[in-house]
């Protein structure tokens, strides 16, 4: 289904976004979104497509390793783009 899932704590926080994101998807999604922050920097990814198509450009990047605090959606268009 559509949704949104968070993470802040101690551990760094994109993979149990991800985890999260990828527990929602049942078929094709019209786009996923995720933000990571990290003290006083985000960055922000956002795709067409399944949740795969954010998950290797967001883990390549070096605020991966040191952002405690994300946030990311999923959404299915059920009347259009």
């Amino acid at each position: 289904m559509c949704g949104i899932v968070g993470y802040t704590g101690k551990n760094t926080a994109l993979k149990p976004v991800i985890d999260g994101l990828k527990s929602l998807e049942y078929r094709g999604y019209d786009s996923a979104g995720i933000t990571l922050v990290a003290k006083k920097s985000a960055k922000t990814y956002k795709e067409i497509g399944r949740v795969q198509n954010i998950e290797t450009p967001s883990l390549a990047d070096p605020l991966a390793k040191t952002a405690h605090l994300a946030i990311g959606h999923t959404r299915w268009a059920t009347h259009g783009e």
